[in-house]
Formats: C-alpha cells, structure tokens, sequence
C-alpha cells in the first residue's frame, strides 16, 4: 500500500513538473524568437540581450494565458495543489473543471458581444435618423450609417446589397435581427416599411426607436448593477474554502493531507464539493433569473 502511495505522488510530481516546464520552455522559447527577431531588425543599434525582466515574463505570461483561456490555469492549481498533497486527486478535479470554466468564459464572452451588437445597433438608429434629416434618400442614408456605425454585424452585406439595388430592405433587417444583441433591427425594419409603404417620416420613427433602445440598455445597467452585490456574495462564498484551506495551513493543521489521504478527509472533501457546486448553480439561477424577469 506504501509503495502504491509513493507510485501514485512520484507520478503527481513528475506530471506537475512535466505541466511547469511546458511552460517555461514556451515562455522561454518565444523569448528567444523574439530577441532574435530583434537582433535581426535592429539596424545597427543596440539590442539587450541579457535575460529577460520580470515585466517582460509577465507580459508573456499574460500573453500565453489569453492564447490558452483563463480555464486552463485551474489545471495548473491543480497540479500545484497535487504537489503539495502528493495525491493525483486535484490533478483530476483540475482537469474535470477545464470544460466547465471554460463554457462560463465563452458565456461571458458572448454576454459582452451581444451588450457590444446592441450598442451597435443603437448607433446605427441615430446615426441613420442623422442622414436622413441631412437630405438623403433612405438607401443612400443606411449605406452611410452601416458603414460607419457597424450596427448590422454579419449581415451587413445582404442589407446593403438590398438598399443598394432595390431589395427587401425591410426582409433583409429581420434576418439580420436574429443575431444575439441585434434585436432592436425589427423595429428598425418595421420603420422603413411604415416609411415606405404609407409616406411616414423616416427620421421621427427611428428617434422613438433610438430612445427605446436606449432606454432597454439603461435598464439592462441598472439591473447589472443592482445584482452586483448578489454577484459579489456567491463569488464571496464560492471562495470560502479555498481560504479555509489557507488557514488551516497557517495554523499547521495540514488539510490537503487530512483531506487527500484519510477516509473521513477524502468523504468531507467530496461532500463539500458537491455542496458547493450546488450553491454555487443555484446562486447562478437566482441571478439569471433575476435577469430575464
């Protein structure tokens, strides 16, 4: 059983070292690239070549992480952690929560790029309503205003393709208002169509239209604002135990070895994780519940 424990933390060693020199041998390996790059652009002036600053290590570092995905660093406190406990056990929660972190990280993102085409598409109404009290004829004013605001994301070259030749423009902008963030585009089809089917003013439906939507994005702060404080306390929480294991450690209680290695350890832990993850998902749906209400 001995030898079975010792095979099993010689193994966790030699995968964490293996993880930490990957990294520093892709760190140190673009380092060098780039110093030679610099070498052979140089010019004639003179180039640095000593090792390199503890800024620049961190700018590469920060560099690798954005390449990689913030998810990954979890692997990495795992195999940290199985180190220090010298059990595989955190190496294998790491490497299950790489999936997880990372579908929440491409959640995010795609929160931001739908609060982006939203913001877009308000500045597409105004800067349309802009053009069409210049003068301009309604096709030539959106050619102008997708131009410049980008309000129409993907499908910005089927609506102009349909101004510019006397299209369904109105056709065209419910299609384009099926992509996330974008759908404030159905009120704007729905302006040109009363425009050009009954003769309305163009530039006053889309100044109402302009102070809807931002007047929904207002509100849209005004709730992220209000649930900060409900963010703040479940980030709060899901951390707790993370500085609980640090202060059993200040204290000289070694809980990554009470944990890892004893059967009531190994039963807290897994009871722990499972608690939780669950307040965490039903702190989550409380928010997002919040949200969509």
């Amino acid at each position: 059983m001995n030898g079975v424990s010792e095979l099993s933390a010689e193994t966790t060693m030699g995968a964490a070292v293996a993880c930490v020199g990957a990294a520093v041998w892709m760190v140190g390996g673009r380092q060098q690239g780039v110093r030679r790059a610099r070498l052979l652009l140089a010019d004639g002036g003179a180039v640095a070549t000593g090792p390199p600053s503890w800024e620049r290590v961190l700018a590469e570092l920060r560099e690798l992480r954005a390449r990689l995905g913030a998810e990954w660093w979890a692997l990495a406190a795992g195999a940290l952690l199985a180190l220090l406990g010298s059990s595989p056990i955190p190496v294998v929660a790491g490497a299950a929560g790489v999936p997880v972190l990372r579908r929440m990280r491409l959640a995010r993102q795609a929160g931001r790029d739908r609060e982006a085409r939203a913001d877009a598409v308000i500045g597409l109404c105004g800067a349309l309503a802009g053009e069409v009290r210049a003068g301009r004829q309604p096709g030539d004013a959106l050619l102008r205003a997708a131009r410049d605001s980008g309000g129409l994301g993907d499908a910005q070259a089927a609506v102009v393709a349909a101004a510019r030749f006397g299209g369904d423009v109105p056709g065209a902008l419910a299609v384009a208002a099926r992509q996330s963030g974008a759908e404030g585009l159905l009120g704007l089809a729905a302006c040109w169509r009363v425009a050009v089917d009954q003769g309305a003013g163009l530039a006053a439906g889309l100044d109402r239209l302009d102070g809807a939507l931002r007047a929904e994005r207002d509100q849209r702060a005004d709730l992220r604002a209000q649930l900060a404080g409900a963010r703040a306390t479940a980030l709060m929480l899901a951390v707790l135990p993370a500085l609980g294991l640090l202060l059993g450690s200040a204290m000289g209680a070694d809980p990554l070895r009470v944990l890892l290695h004893s059967g009531a350890g190994l039963g807290c832990l897994v009871a722990g994780a499972v608690f939780e993850a669950a307040g965490t998902w039903w702190a989550a749906r409380i928010v997002r519940g919040a949200e969509a209400a």
